[in-house]
């Protein structure tokens, strides 16, 4: 059974699920929203916050750098100014890395290129996240892998083929892998989640962990997810949806997030062990609801039982259940029955009895 141990916590089969808040750029460059959204975060239950990197410098063209980007999203007058404005600086990073952790929340994060791999690493995140769109990056994911740490790894747009190469480009480095199925769509439509392909990542890639980065607004395919063997969840978190940026309309707010969290985490009790048995909590509701055989009306003793000379009726206080009625009838009373009066085995004679008088009498 593959297991991921992520700051000391173990991600398996047979456990629960690791519940990640992906905080992206929803703290809009502000370190202090940051610790706010961290806050709120670890108050649902959540087991990690994550946050983005990227050198935005090294990472787009200067053509895309410079591009004019004006619309309703936008932090300045081009993407790269914009970018720049919601990104944190290593201090930064540093200060909610000590954040998290006297929450007691992990925080790692998605990094973008090279230079941002290498300033969380220098600042000893426990884990990294490579975004869907670097699924074929093969030189990011060996230098990431390269760190030995836990690798989460979207596969959002990608083949098969994309994700066997991923996965061959990182194992033989790094065996501390999670694939996340996902969708690369913000947000992603019910029909597009695609949620069967969590169990083709565990028929070919049974060494490896695998989870589900949901953009879907909602909870409940969250819960769909880890019943298909989903145990990493990431949805994305927010604390006000009317929030300048794109990501917050379809974010969770903390109630949503609590909510998911509350019930990822009684889905293994809920499961049981797969035996079919009766409840302790069953029996007064079994016994109200519940029926017994008695009497449809007064009977002698020696009266040959005969269909309708006994009923079901409730409460099940006693007697007989009604799946007897069959080896009942055609039976001889041994005593007399009142009307509505309990049935049970010993007010009736042995089943060969009858048989045995009637071929003597005759």
């Amino acid at each position: 059974m593959p297991e991921l141990i992520v700051d000391g916590k173990g991600i398996h089969d047979g456990g629960g699920a690791y519940v990640v808040a992906e905080i992206g750029h929803n703290h809009q460059g502000d370190v202090e929203k940051a610790k706010a959204l961290i806050h709120a975060a670890k108050e649902c239950g959540v087991d990690a916050v994550k946050l983005q990197k990227r050198d935005n410098r090294r990472l787009y063209t200067q053509a895309q750098y410079d591009a004019p980007y004006d619309n309703e999203h936008s932090f300045g007058a081009t993407y790269g100014e914009h970018r720049e404005a919601l990104e944190l600086s290593a201090s930064e990073w540093l200060e909610l890395r000590e954040f998290s952790r006297e929450e007691g929340v992990t925080l790692f994060g998605t990094v973008f290129d090279e230079p941002s791999a290498d300033l969380l690493a220098e600042l000893g995140l426990p884990a990294f996240k490579i975004a869907s769109a670097d699924l074929v990056n093969t030189p990011l994911l060996r230098r990431v892998a390269a760190f030995g740490k836990p690798v989460f790894v979207s596969t959002g747009g990608g083949t098969l083929e994309d994700v066997e190469r991923a996965v061959d480009t990182i194992l033989p480095v790094n065996p501390h892998l999670c694939l996340l199925q996902c969708t690369a769509s913000y947000p992603c439509a019910v029909d597009e989640l695609e949620l069967r392909v969590l169990d083709t990542y565990r028929e070919r890639f049974p060494d490896v962990v695998v989870g589900l980065s949901d953009h879907q607004s909602g909870i409940a395919m969250a819960l769909v997810g880890y019943m298909l063997g989903a145990r990493v969840i990431e949805k994305h978190f927010t604390l006000d949806h009317a929030w300048k940026g794109s990501d917050h309309a379809f974010s969770l707010m903390p109630e949503g997030m609590r909510r998911l969290v509350r019930d990822l985490r009684r889905v293994p009790d809920a499961l049981g062990d797969g035996v079919k048995h009766r409840l302790e909590s069953e029996e007064r509701p079994l016994e109200k609801m519940g029926k017994k055989l008695v009497a449809a009306r007064a009977l002698r003793a020696g009266h040959v039982l005969a269909p309708g000379d006994l009923e079901a009726r409730s409460p099940a206080d006693g007697g007989l259940p009604p799946y007897e009625l069959d080896a009942l009838l055609g039976r001889r009373l041994a005593r007399p029955l009142g009307f509505q009066q309990d049935v049970s085995l010993e007010d009736v004679e042995p089943a060969g009895e009858l048989a045995g008088r009637g071929s003597r009498e005759a």
